[in-house]
């Protein structure tokens, strides 16, 4: 009986076709006191002050005190700590000092930074201090290729400088002297409430306050970019400072969000707190706070948000505030100076895209569900009759046992070995789904091994967590503890996953992670991980682990398995390096077919390569234009898969009419064309962190008019993308930076660079076209192709 009224409120609101991203369902900042807090402070608030400035192990070191000392500000000094690294990054953490023994350490999140990154540490050798007019004592290190990084004394400020007499700001924090450490301490007394509650839900907060913000400035900037996932433009817009109507922060929480709504900064299903500045006079910086925790990014409305800084008026610059509830600062700084030079800075850090396996960079196709076997041979058969290639058939939760992982539903596909080898055999391979959330049901072969073993989350009370999902009663493997992540990577393996083969990859859905009758859809954030962590500490790296887990157990599989395909609904940085994302649970929309450029561009430029949206929209019935639109310009995704919910209608290519097939077709056969592109484009990526899709400013950083262009894209540095993004379409104004001539990728028609076309719109495709002077390789017949892929595979493999 105790369980009957939540099966019945999971069965009401979460089976219900029409349920959707609901506003109230969510925090705002004025409901998030940490954000609140953060938001009303005013510049020049810092009290805090550098000193005992020297150099130790090779960094920079000082301590933060504050000048004056009462119940709102630090008691203890904080530890402040400057290194330098190659190629033009700097590294500032800061955090209470262990040494005058804090009531609590500070989550500082692991497996996030690549090992070899510590190689490339500059130990510095001296110090130096100048007296500057209007900025008092600062002390100086010298970075590398000429940049310094700068500690100013009081009030106290970090930045770096370009070096030489009157050497020009790149990066700044606390300009703008908006920097607070909450530190944690203990009650004032028991009376004291540290409860936060939202809605029906409850935060114990048992160690109260605990939120860091800062104000970071770019110079020379006339845009920022970056810090997904907002289905909103890559430009961010401005959120506060003069002349701007009050709007939400951009908010970086890995939600569950169902039909999300366009042009919006609310958080989606993954964060990746780093920010890519540019402008034309200077170029490219960028800036990366490694927490996990919730945060919270405003961006000032250009150079009028406030005059505190006094720059001189020909040096631009745009200023940020980031808030972040709990964690240290481990922040990084990204000199530049070319837009490409600050990814390959951020990917030297996080890590580069992995190389994918050809099969993962062609066609994929989904549902929820396809029915049983008799469905998946069906709908494999229809693509060879009509002549549309794929490489990858999908199934969705309903292939299970009760929605229990690694098992199969033995009534509607009883020899899922046979068919996967049945696909194999023709160059196909399968992806089944794996969620985080396991069945709470002691037949379960999962979930007794893991509760016997202790491996779930912990409620606050220290018994294992019970949240809701589609298997109803779950709990959620702790991730975070590299020996749980071990053993769930063995589940992978062909003698353990029954029914799987070697043809057969993972999707890991529902990971940010999603609980549906938890706190905005989620874990409560007083759940206890692995070493006591507070699930608020780490909630936005919870996916990454999971995706972690399940790619590294893939890789383990034997002989070929060394380059898994995972996809992952969540992510974090550095999940570049284990599979592909996609943009979530989209809708059948002309505004979400538009949005899905600027969202893919901005997980590009952020070190994600690998992403896509579903073509088609995963909620609700494209009308056929629509579709089409969305293959053609889906074909130009890095990632490619059609996907539906399974209320829709079906709409695999060949269900719409023979003209409509073929231009489905011609569209497909386009990303077969241009594999050989794309997967030279991969391995670019994978080895300097250049996105595959990227911005038009990346490849003409000088051209003003690219700077705010999220309409159209470059695959590459060869091919210029337009997508149409609205019905019954005639024209389209396309425009083509650069001075050299661009190609029309149809029929070869000649334009010329640096000037904008109004085109008649066709049917049969979306404005294409070819840089002059550029090389992209073409897979033109299967002989041709095979031997550009033994030469490719000869050159790099």
């Amino acid at each position: 009986m105790g369980k009957l009224p939540c099966a019945l409120l999971f069965f009401l609101l979460f089976t219900n076709p029409a349920f959707s991203w609901k506003k109230e369902e969510f925090r705002n900042c004025d409901q998030t006191p940490f954000c609140k807090r953060a938001r009303s402070r005013q510049p020049g608030a810092c009290p805090l002050t550098a000193t005992d400035v020297s150099i130790s192990g090779g960094d920079l070191v000082a301590k933060l005190v504050a000048k004056e000392t009462n119940q709102e500000t630090p008691t203890k000094p904080l530890v402040l700590k400057i290194s330098a690294y190659q190629d033009g990054v700097m590294r500032l953490k800061i955090d209470e000092d262990p040494d005058l023994n804090p009531r609590k350490k500070r989550f500082e999140v692991p497996d996030v930074i690549v090992p070899e990154f510590s190689d490339k540490k500059l130990w510095l050798q001296s110090l130096k201090e100048e007296e500057e007019e209007n900025s008092g004592l600062i002390s100086v290190v010298y970075l590398s290729d000429g940049y310094e990084g700068v500690i100013r004394h009081d009030p106290f400020e970090v930045f770096v400088r370009e070096r030489g007499e009157n050497g020009k700001k790149v990066l700044s924090l606390n300009s703008n002297g908006l920097f607070d450490f909450e530190q944690i301490k203990d009650k004032k007394d028991e009376n004291e409430d540290w409860e936060e509650k939202f809605r029906t839900h409850t935060d114990s907060r048992p160690y109260g306050p605990q939120s860091i913000s800062f104000d970071v400035s770019f110079y020379g900037a006339d845009f920022v970019y970056g810090i997904p996932e907002h289905a909103t433009s890559l430009a961010l817009k401005p959120t506060s400072g003069s002349g701007v109507e009050a709007s939400e922060p951009y908010r970086l929480f890995n939600l569950d969000v169902f039909e999300y709504i366009h042009d919006s900064p609310f958080g989606l299903y993954g964060s990746i707190p780093f920010m890519i500045s540019h402008g034309k006079s200077r170029g490219s910086s960028g800036f990366f706070w490694l927490n996990a925790a919730e945060m919270q990014i405003d961006v000032f409305n250009g150079n009028n948000s406030n005059e505190f800084l006094k720059l001189p008026s020909d040096q631009k610059r745009i200023d940020t505030l980031w808030m972040s509830e709990a964690g240290v600062v481990d922040a990084f700084f990204f000199v530049g100076p070319a837009p490409k030079d600050v990814v390959r800075q951020y990917t030297s850090v996080t890590g580069p895209t992995a190389l994918p396996q050809l099969f993962s960079i062609a066609y994929h196709q989904c549902r929820w569900n396809y029915r049983d076997e008799e469905d998946v041979y069906n709908v494999d058969s229809k693509f060879d009759e009509h002549d549309i290639p794929y490489d990858v058939l999908w199934l969705d939760i309903e292939h299970t046992d009760g929605k229990k992982y690694f098992t199969w539903d033995k009534m509607l596909f009883p020899n899922p070995e046979e068919m996967q080898n049945k696909l194999a055999a023709k160059g196909r391979r399968m992806v089944t789904i794996v969620d985080p959330h396991i069945k709470r049901d002691d037949s379960y072969f999962i979930h007794e091994e893991a509760s016997k073993k202790g491996y779930y989350v912990k409620d606050k009370t220290g018994n294992d967590f019970d949240g809701w999902c589609w298997p109803g009663s779950s709990s959620y493997l702790d991730m975070v503890d590299p020996k749980i992540r071990s053993w769930w990577g063995e589940k992978f393996s062909c003698k353990n996953y029954v029914g799987s083969t070697p043809s057969l990859y993972i999707w890991n859905d529902m990971n940010e992670p999603s609980v549906f009758n938890g706190p905005e859809v989620t874990m409560p954030r007083d759940a206890l991980h692995y070493g006591d962590v507070e699930h608020r500490e780490l909630h936005n790296a919870y996916g990454y682990y999971f995706h972690m887990a399940t790619a590294e157990g893939l890789a383990k599989r034997g002989k070929g398995q060394d380059r898994p395909f995972v996809l992952s609904r969540a992510f974090f940085p550095g999940s570049q390096r284990y599979g592909a994302v996609w943009t979530g649970d989209n809708t059948a929309e002309w505004e979400h077919l538009r949005v899905s450029v600027p969202m893919i561009l901005t997980l590009g430029l952020t070190g994600m390569s690998f992403s896509g949206a579903d073509v088609g929209g995963f909620f609700g019935n494209p009308d056929t234009e629509l579709l089409i639109r969305w293959y053609q310009l889906g074909a130009f995704y890095p990632f490619f898969r059609g996907h539906a919910h399974h209320d829709t209608k079906r709409r695999e290519p060949w269900l719409f009419g023979e003209r409509n097939t073929e231009l489905m077709r011609e569209a497909i056969h386009v990303r077969y064309m241009l594999l050989p592109y794309f997967y030279t484009l991969f391995r670019e990526a994978n080895s300097s962190g250049t996105p595959v899709a990227r911005p038009l400013w990346m490849e003409f950083p000088s051209d003003e008019k690219t700077f705010s262009n999220d309409e159209a894209f470059m695959v590459g540095n060869s091919l210029l993308v337009q997508g149409i993004y609205t019905q019954g379409a005639k024209h389209a104004e396309v425009y083509l930076p650069g001075d050299q001539p661009w190609y029309d990728f149809k029929n070869g028609n000649s334009y010329k660079g640096g000037e904008t076309y109004k085109l008649d719109v066709l049917e049969d495709s979306v404005p294409s076209f070819i840089r002059g002077g550029t090389i992209y390789l073409e897979r033109t017949d299967f002989d041709v192709a095979l031997l550009k892929w033994q030469m490719i595979l000869t050159l790099w493999l």
